[in-house]
């Protein structure tokens, strides 16, 4: 019943639509995730991979005609500019989309007294942020205290690290795209928890600070998921065009070069946001 909300066709029509189909979907993930695990002893310490799983399920329907008609098109497009310009389409949807799945999720991690609810990914922010103490930046923010800084003090070497992890990011969802189609979702949904829990903490746990703690992490955020995306648009109609083609013809290889110019646009895009994260970000907010 879900997957009637949405169709590809239209997101692209109307992509600003995709936020509230975002609120909705995480918002729901949420809900039915503390009502029906947070009294089970086991399965409620896993409740930030269960959150992300729901969600990945509500938006499976959509990603998969979404890549399935971005391929049909891309099959037929030989410049450059033009399949940028077909693809930005799809890419503003997603984008939406995944506004209204951080806003959603860094309400209710505010709001939500559970502990465990996004363990996960206050454990995944401890690593990324501070990879000499994880466990006591995890007892910290289990608890609910403020962000007190940042255990990484050169520049270029933040960057460069933030830079490896994104680059892996990026070629793990090429992958899971090219191999699992729709599969990507998970990567971009996973995210989207981490930066609203992110944004949770700075925010100091208070729903007043929380659209400043949201857009420190939208300032270079936006730009790397958008790049995600891209990754996973290029992933996905490789797949397609794989199965539909099998390695032959015209339209396969034209497939091919798209995908690796997206891929290529997408790197590009990593870099920059890297660059804004560690540079502009920290003296910005």
């Amino acid at each position: 019943m879900l997957e009637t909300l949405i169709n590809p066709k239209k997101a692209e029509r109307k992509p600003w639509e995709m936020f509230f189909v975002g609120l909705f979907y995480a918002s729901l993930s949420v809900v039915l995730v503390n009502w029906i695990f947070a009294n089970n002893s086991v399965l409620r310490e896993y409740s930030g991979m269960l959150i992300v799983t729901f969600t990945v399920m509500f938006c499976f329907p959509f990603m998969y005609y979404l890549i399935r008609m971005e391929a049909r098109e891309d099959s037929e497009i030989e410049s450059s500019i033009v399949l940028i310009k077909e693809n930005s389409k799809s890419l503003f949807a997603l984008m939406w989309l995944f506004i209204g799945f951080v806003i959603a999720f860094s309400i209710w991690y505010v709001l939500l007294p559970s502990q465990n609810l996004f363990q996960a990914q206050v454990s995944t922010y401890c690593q990324i942020n501070s990879p000499g103490s994880i466990e006591s930046c995890v007892q910290r923010y289990a608890f609910k205290e403020g962000i007190t800084g940042n255990s990484i003090n050169s520049d270029f070497t933040r960057f460069m690290t933030i830079l490896e992890n994104n680059v892996f990011v990026m070629i793990f969802t090429l992958i899971l795209s090219l191999i699992f189609g729709a599969g990507a979702i998970f990567i971009l949904a996973w995210n989207a928890t981490v930066i609203s829990t992110a944004a949770g903490m700075l925010s100091d746990y208070k729903l007043v600070n929380l659209p400043l703690g949201i857009l420190r992490y939208f300032f270079h955020g936006l730009p790397e998921i958008a790049a995600y995306f891209i990754a996973a648009i290029a992933g996905g109609i490789i797949g397609v065009g794989v199965i539909k083609y099998r390695f032959k013809g015209r339209s396969f290889w034209l497939l091919l070069q798209n995908a690796i110019i997206l891929i290529f646009v997408a790197l590009i895009v990593l870099i920059i946001a890297g660059l804004m994260e560690v540079y502009l970000t920290p003296r910005l907010f």
